[in-house]
């Protein structure tokens, strides 16, 4: 587990995309993260959805080595949070990451963090690979390597937020 608070930059290189499932990310929740409320914040959950995506990001070959060669990278264009139960400090976290879809040059994606066995937030976000002149296809090694790892949406994913009524 590296945690990106502290990681000294090493030489730009990728991990061989492997074959297999993703990864799972793992974090222990960190003194800084408690809120006013004695829990983890809001913000340092959407934190460590960031640090999920750069390792599937790395497990498919969109690691550093390619952004830098490539200039090209993912850019989040949606996402939809659902915060489910409180963390304390100190807790550890593990994120599993799901592929969802791919096409050309997007891509959807779904991370659940779990603490303990037991879910604490999810988080659906729709993606588009860009480059310096703007949204470009992935290629196509990447793609086939998304489009292998495609897998049936959670029960939880597509939903949007309910609607409140305006005061009449």
């Amino acid at each position: 587990m590296t945690d990106a608070a502290t990681q000294t930059p090493g030489p730009v290189r990728d991990p061989e995309p492997g074959t297999g499932p993703l990864p799972l990310f793992e974090q222990t929740v960190r003194p800084e993260w408690i809120d006013y409320n004695g829990h983890m914040s809001e913000a340092f959950y959407v934190l460590v959805f960031g640090h999920a995506t750069d390792e599937m990001m790395n497990a498919v070959g969109l690691g550093p080595a390619y952004r830098e060669r490539s200039g090209c990278s993912l850019y989040t264009v949606e996402a939809h949070v659902r915060y489910l139960d409180e963390v304390a400090e100190g807790t550890p976290l593990t994120v599993r990451t799901r592929v969802l879809g791919v096409d050309g040059k997007k891509l959807r994606f779904a991370h659940e963090m779990s603490a303990e066995d037991r879910t604490v937030a999810t988080s659906e976000l729709f993606a588009l690979h860009v480059g310096a002149a703007g949204s470009t296809p992935f290629p196509p090694e990447v793609r086939d390597r998304l489009a292998g790892l495609v897998e049936e949406p959670p029960a939880w994913a597509g939903r949007a937020i309910a609607p409140v009524p305006a005061p009449a």
